[in-house]
């Protein structure tokens, strides 16, 4: 049951604590992970009703998507019990998958936050406490509300569909390449740098059991796996590309074949801009596998690609992946 720490008519707070570096520290018997977390922060405290639960304690590494599924039911039934903003804390590893993920399916107005460490407890300065603090400030914040899951980290405010982990242990290990941070955090308020835009959701996944391959092309990669995706059984196929979209003859031949069978889709591995759309038109370029019945994923990463195509075939969409990059805003419409 969640921890409550007050018992009255005050606005409702709740936390669900994964584990991570943010839960990295010692903690007195009998005393759970996500209660220690918030234990001492008065300023968080006072005011308010703060609903604490451990919903589990693994590195973000192990996470997986039916365990998301449980935490997206954990987060809505806050929501029904009243709950006016709610903050997931997690490993910092899978944070942008996780906040995408959740963002997907999040069809409630209530803020639903996630925020982690990039240091733990037992380092100087550890960064877990005021991340904590501004993300759930940000969770409460009436401006919060309709702009579906929120990343707070480093004092900045990402939407999910662009956040990005971009260095391995550094403070300032987040960012939203092209778009830039939806906000930012000044004198402990949320100061947004744009407002709120319409939002898709997706339906809750019907199948949990299919699974998706992402292979990422590298210089004089060989094709074994390729050779092999629909033999193991994948039920989609997303390639991280070189530079807009780019694969070799090789892997567009195998691609040619591959795209009968089950979707695929090619994001760029470059970390930041768009796959083209009629650029080049060599053998394995975007026009090339485009023309073979791959679908290019536009602004959309090759990790958070494979999330979408795992949700959509859930649904039994798969095959409409194209038709939502476009309502997602991820690549423009066709004319």
């Amino acid at each position: 049951m969640p921890q409550k720490l007050n018992h009255t008519t005050l606005p409702i707070l709740a936390i669900g604590a994964l584990g991570g570096t943010v839960s990295m520290r010692a903690t007195q018997p009998g005393t759970k992970a996500g209660e220690a977390l918030f234990s001492g922060m008065v300023q968080l405290h006072e005011g308010l009703d703060v609903r604490i639960e451990t919903l589990c304690l693994v590195p973000s590494a192990s996470l997986c998507f039916n365990l998301l599924l449980e935490v997206l039911i954990w987060a809505q039934d806050q929501v029904k019990l009243g709950a006016q903003g709610i903050v997931i804390t997690q490993g910092t590893d899978t944070l942008e998958e996780s906040a995408f993920f959740l963002d997907l399916l999040w069809n409630a107005d209530v803020p639903l936050v996630l925020t982690g460490a990039m240091r733990s407890s037992d380092q100087p300065s550890p960064d877990g406490p005021a991340n904590l603090l501004d993300a759930s400030r940000v969770a409460l914040d009436t401006h919060s509300r309709k702009r579906g899951v929120l990343v707070v980290m480093n004092a900045q405010i990402h939407q999910a569909q662009h956040v990005r982990k971009c260095s391995s242990m550094a403070l300032e290990a987040f960012s939203s390449p092209l778009f830039g941070p939806a906000g930012v955090m000044i004198e402990h308020r949320a100061c947004y740098l744009r407002k709120a835009c319409a939002r898709t959701v997706l339906p809750i996944p019907r199948s949990i059991h299919h699974k998706v391959a992402l292979l990422q092309a590298s210089l004089s990669a060989d094709t074994v796996l390729l050779e092999h995706v629909l033999a193991l059984g994948y039920d989609a196929l997303v390639v991280s590309a070189f530079g807009a979209g780019n694969v070799s003859v090789e892997w567009a031949d195998l691609i040619d074949q591959i795209t009968t069978e089950i979707p695929v889709l090619v994001g760029t591995r470059t970390g930041s801009g768009s796959t083209a759309e009629a650029s080049c038109g060599f053998i394995g370029s975007e026009l090339d596998l485009t023309d073979r019945g791959a679908v290019m994923c536009g602004l959309l990463c090759p990790y958070k690609a494979r999330i979408l195509i795992w949700l959509l075939i859930g649904s039994g969409l798969g095959r409409e992946v194209g038709k939502h990059l476009q309502r997602l805003g991820f690549k423009a419409a066709e004319t």
